[in-house]
Formats: structure tokens, C-alpha cells, sequence
């Protein structure tokens, strides 16, 4: 994963069970553990570049909330829990009345965006902004969904963070 751009760890676990001559990836670890192997690699062997990637990536995740404000962003994913790598995109939550609304406020800013397949049957779409130095993920709920717990695959809460929290995290750090 760190050294791939993987960011799906069951695409990454996939691709290890084959490496490692297995029909599936059911005997490997479970996400939690696949999460704090990846932190303990970055410390090892990435310990100068990443934090820096990750400081950076935080900082333009801190700049899309600003002008995405009006949709009640949330940073979520490897960006906020700080295993973001070279390869990483920004994850962010929006909440609207209506997809249209992001697309109508991007198109409006001369933003360009494409659409991603949404992973999540809640999520109206997916919008990516394709930046030189990163991807941004917007991804789309109805309002009434802004205070539903989002869950991982393997059943963790999904952490998310607003922009008053995450300016903290970037004074601290």
C-alpha cells in the first residue's frame, strides 16, 4: 500500500494473498492490524517525506472545505488518520439537497470535476478534482444523512473531521 498507491485495503489484501499463493485473503490480517503495519512502515522507512505529504495534503483539504463550506464538508480517510502516502487522494464528505448543487457551485467557479463510482449505496456521486499534486474526492450525501455514523467494510467507524478541527490538528502539528 505504501509503496504502491493502493488505498483500498481489500484490493491491497487481494493482491497479497495472490503474491502469496492464496485462493483469498481471508487468513490475512484484519484492517486494523493492515492499518498499523502501513503506520509502522511509513515511520520506518518513509519517516521524512510523509509527514511532510501528509501536512501539505491536509493543507489543501483545509482550502476545499474553506470554499466547499456551504456543504457541510467533512475530511475523512487516510488524509485524517494520517497513513496518506505519495499516492493519496483527499477524501471529503459533502452534504446537500442535491448532487446538481456541488456540481452547479463547482461548474459556476470554473472547477473542473469527473464523476467516480460511489463505494458507498448512500452516497449520490462521487465528483474528483484532478489537481498536479493530488486528487480531491467529493463525496455527495443527502442532508439527512449528516449525522448517520459511516461505518468501514470490517465494521470501524469511518472518523471524519470538520474544518474547525482539522485547522486545530494543522496548529498543533
Amino acid at each position: 500500500m505504501a509503496q504502491d498507491g493502493i488505498t483500498d485495503m481489500g484490493l491491497a489484501k487481494k493482491k497479497a494473498a495472490r503474491q502469496l499463493g492464496q485462493a483469498d485473503s481471508a487468513l490475512l490480517p484484519d484492517n486494523a492490524e493492515v492499518e498499523a503495519e502501513l503506520r509502522l512502515y511509513q515511520a520506518l522507512y518513509q519517516g521524512d517525506a510523509q509527514p511532510a505529504r501528509l501536512r501539505f495534503l491536509r493543507e489543501e483539504a483545509a482550502r476545499a472545505m474553506r470554499l466547499l463550506a456551504d456543504f457541510t464538508p467533512y475530511l475523512t480517510g487516510s488524509v485524517l488518520d494520517g497513513t496518506a502516502g505519495a499516492h493519496s487522494a483527499i477524501d471529503l464528505l459533502l452534504f446537500a439537497d442535491s448532487a446538481k448543487d456541488v456540481e452547479i457551485f463547482l461548474l459556476d467557479h470554473n472547477i473542473v470535476f469527473d464523476h467516480a463510482e460511489p463505494r458507498n449505496d448512500k452516497a449520490e456521486a462521487v465528483l474528483r478534482l484532478t489537481r498536479p499534486d493530488t486528487d480531491i474526492h467529493l463525496i455527495v450525501f443527502p442532508h439527512h444523512l449528516e449525522r448517520h455514523h459511516f461505518r468501514h467494510r470490517d465494521g470501524r467507524a469511518r472518523e471524519r473531521l470538520r474544518l474547525d478541527g482539522l485547522e486545530q490538528l494543522l496548529e498543533s502539528a
